[in-house]
């Protein structure tokens, strides 16, 4: 048989174009179609020609004439006439092709089809180009039948597609599996917040027609619905259920407790009739009235039964497992006049849910294995382990507060208070009674200023009505200390809440003369607005376009907030607009450093963005270069993030190389010794250079303190287990960004801390004894060893 002769020409082709026979012309195309993407450039003289026959109706080879002239245009560069001549060809336009030319028009493609989904205002979106849906579904069918489900969902979530997201996970051989990737894209890439709230419903609904549900998924879909009662519901189903049901709703609620949602858990509680936060009158019962066994696990017994592990610790290694079981075990508490009687499996419910027993267990950790810090921990062991527990958050802070109506110095007092509400973080519902006493009976700024804060902190998030009038009286007293707490602790209190309040508190901030109450204004409406995405932004346009500075270096926090861990191209653009044109450098250091808070999604995108910045002539833009890097990429010890600081490490200026120390180390925290130890060597280095500048000095000693956190046992949380974003770590960076301004705001830091422990609970919420197989060398999770210093005699 005789080979093919391989055609160096098409111009023989092209002339059959011009005759009037039917059977030529069609000849013409399609031997066209087939050399087409050898002799474009031949092809490309005559094209007019070919569309002249798809304009043509009465030709009866339109489709092919279309498909010819897609390919011209391809290779012309022109995708957009390609992409037209493609839907005109239909069928003969085959989407299974894998060539080049093919899977280009198919992006482009799904680029038009997406672009036209995306408006949220449907009423606004324009009408995509029926052929355009036809090919999108065809692609749709082609992904389902080469079992390609995972690339189908895909396809459905880029395109807005409800339907045709149903359908792929309902074809799916496993709905479980490709239920719990819907689930990780939904958090992860979705951008829109609208549209994910529509997934999350579809898919909630989904999750529950299948033979076994992930009861854990369902409920962290509906914590970010904010759906309380369903949760509850839920809760209630498994406890009712068999023992391992039980277990599943333990479990649940570790991890509803782990994404630190005070007000939702309250909520949930409430629907379950459970009181998560009983009143702290029977925690500070006589002496003899707490004896009884049977008694909650708080006040006076309750720290003398959870301090047995940690004084175990002080002696060996590992506690004791009956030290270890006496502590983790809860009796059911007795009913009191305010409180039904509870069931073991709804004690222990509420003892997750309230953060008691979660807390019990990271501090038994951190004894067990701490061999660097054990005795600061000793010390501070009773304001941690209670944290949440009034009666012993007060005990611990008494010698500082008020006594029998005598005061003492105020900054001692407001410290006390302000050291409060970091115990009782997210979890202060038995304390903000004391602190708006506090609050209310004090005149003084100083004291003023450390309630607020500490109100701030207990309440986080609740939005608390009563709360945020007393934050606001003390705001309007227009004192420069108190209010600038105030406006800072109204954020900490309304948290993500996007109130109508908001507008009040930005027309306060133009009428004060008081910079810090602004600047405290600002980070409070930042907070305010957490989450919201395009919910904030009217408020981020009018902080944006405002003449003064700080309402502007506001504009840029609440940027990074409303939009943290999106990625969002809109708030990435407008950061960078600012980082490079405003004419204040606070405004341009807070807009660099906030692309850190937006990027927290996709780390390693970070350092490629700031490069550029991070060798701006200006030093401010500098160190947020640096502080960015180090909040998006904390904990990774990625190795783009560790060398774009190093330059900045030796910096001319004194504050960049404080931020650069800093955000090395928020970087590094918690990896290997092997990758820490030089880093550590130039810290040493710094702190005992006595002609070293102070600032950086400085921010070396905090730089040591972040490496070494719980004895080198705890990170920096940004993302619950369950893969949402943990509120107060993100918040408390925020506010620790601002020891620029008050250094007692690094205490913040401690807030977005997290155990690096797998702690295994047994049904009766004891440690029970197990093994885990790690086949990595003991090396890698090493402790370093201990500083020496040579003493001369």
């Amino acid at each position: 048989m005789a080979a093919a002769v391989q055609p160096y020409s098409a111009d023989a082709l092209i002339s059959l174009l011009h005759e009037d026979d039917q059977a030529l012309r069609l000849y013409a195309l399609q031997s066209l179609n087939k050399v087409v993407h050898d002799f474009w450039y031949q092809i490309a003289s005559s094209i007019a020609s070919v569309e002249a026959f798809y304009e043509d109706e009465g030709f009866s080879h339109r489709e092919l004439a279309a498909v010819v002239a897609s390919k011209v245009f391809y290779h012309l560069g022109e995708l957009d006439d390609a992409l037209t001549y493609a839907l005109g060809a239909g069928q003969l336009f085959d989407i299974n092709e894998q060539s080049e030319y093919v899977q280009t028009l198919l992006a482009r493609c799904l680029d038009l089809y997406t672009e036209a989904r995306s408006e949220p205002d449907e009423s606004k979106a324009p009408t995509p180009d029926p052929r355009l849906i036809v090919i999108v579904e065809r692609m749709f069918e082609r992904c389902l039948r080469d079992g390609q489900f995972e690339q189908a969902v895909g396809v459905a979530l880029e395109t807005r597609r409800l339907d045709m997201l149903e359908k792929a996970i309902k074809a799916a051989p496993d709905t479980s599996g490709i239920l719990k990737y819907a689930l990780t894209v939904c958090q992860r890439l979705i951008i829109q917040r609208g549209f994910r709230r529509e997934v999350l419903q579809l898919l909630i609904k989904l999750c529950e027609a299948v033979p076994e549900p992930d009861w854990v998924g369902i409920c962290q879909c509906h914590m970010f619905l904010d759906n309380p009662a369903e949760v509850a519901t839920i809760l209630r189903k498994l406890l009712q259920g068999s023992e391992e049901d039980t277990l599943l709703a333990y479990q649940v609620c570790f991890d509803l407790f782990e994404n630190e949602m005070q007000s939702f858990l309250l909520q949930v509680g409430e629907a379950l009739h459970l009181d998560l936060h009983p009143r702290p009158a029977a925690a500070e019962a006589a002496p003899g009235e707490g004896d009884n066994a049977a008694a909650p696990a708080t006040g006076e017994a309750a720290d003398q039964e959870a301090a047995a592990p940690a004084a175990a610790a002080m002696e060996v290694d590992a506690p004791a497992n009956g030290n270890t079981e006496a502590a983790g075990t809860g009796a059911a508490p007795e009913a009191n006049g305010n409180q039904q009687q509870l069931s073991p499996k709804e004690t222990r419910l509420v003892e997750v849910m309230s953060g008691r027993t979660p807390i019990q267990l990271y501090l038994e950790f951190l004894f067990s294995h701490n061999h660097a810090d054990l005795a600061i921990l000793k010390n501070a062991k009773a304001g941690v382990i209670h944290r949440g527990h009034l009666s012993q958050g007060r005990a611990l802070m008494a010698p500082y507060l008020p006594r029998n109506g005598s005061s003492g110095s105020p900054y001692s007092e407001g410290g006390a208070l302000y050291a409060l509400g970091l115990i009782h973080a997210n979890h202060g519902q038995p304390i903000t009674e004391f602190l708006l006493q506090m609050l209310r009976s004090t005149s003084n700024e100083v004291t003023q200023h450390g309630a607020c804060l500490g109100l701030g902190l207990a309440g986080l998030g609740t939005n608390d009505p009563e709360q945020f009038e007393e934050l606001k009286n003390v705001l309007y007293t227009d004192s420069a200390i108190a209010g600038e707490a105030a406006g800072l602790s109204l954020g900490l209190l309304a948290v993500g809440s996007a109130t109508d309040k908001a507008g009040e508190l930005l027309a306060y901030a133009h009428d004060t003369q008081h910079e810090k109450i602004i600047r405290g204004l600002a980070l409070g409406l930042a907070f305010i607005m957490y989450g919201r995405e395009e919910g904030a932004e009217t408020l981020i346009e009018q902080l944006t376009r405002d003449q003064d500075p700080i309402l502007r270096y506001g504009g840029m926090y609440t940027i990074g907030m409303a939009y943290r861990g999106t990625a969002n191209n809109f708030a990435i653009q407008k950061l960078l607009h600012f980082a490079v044109s405003d004419v204040s450098d606070d405004v341009r250091r807070a807009a660099v450093l906030c692309l850190g808070f937006v990027l927290m999604g996709v780390p390693e995108q970070c350092p490629r963005i700031v490069a550029l910045l991070a060798e701006s002539y200006n030093p401010h833009v500098r160190y947020g270069a640096a502080m960015a890097v180090g909040l998006s990429c904390a904990g990774s010890g990625m190795q783009a993030a560790v060398s774009l600081l190093e330059p900045l490490l030796t910096d001319a200026t004194d504050f960049v190389r404080q931020g650069a120390l800093i955000a090395t180390a928020l970087v590094l925290v918690q990896q290997p010794e092997a990758q820490v130890a030089s880093f550590s060597k130039h810290l040493a280095r710094v702190t005992g250079d006595k002609h070293e500048e102070v600032m950086c000095r400085m921010g070396a000693i905090m730089a040591l303190g972040i490496l070494d956190a719980g004895g080198r046992n705890t990170t920096i949380g940004l993302r619950s287990s369950s893969g949402y974003f943990r509120r107060t770590s993100i918040v408390a960076l925020a506010v620790f960004t601002h020891h620029w301004y008050w250094y007692p705001l690094s205490y913040f830091l401690s807030l977005a801390l997290q155990p690096t422990a797998l702690i295994g609970v047994s049904s009766a919420l004891t440690v029970p004894k197990l093994k885990v197989h790690c086949n990595c060398k003991a090396s890698a999770f090493g402790y370093p060893p201990p500083v020496t210093e040579e003493i001369e005699h």
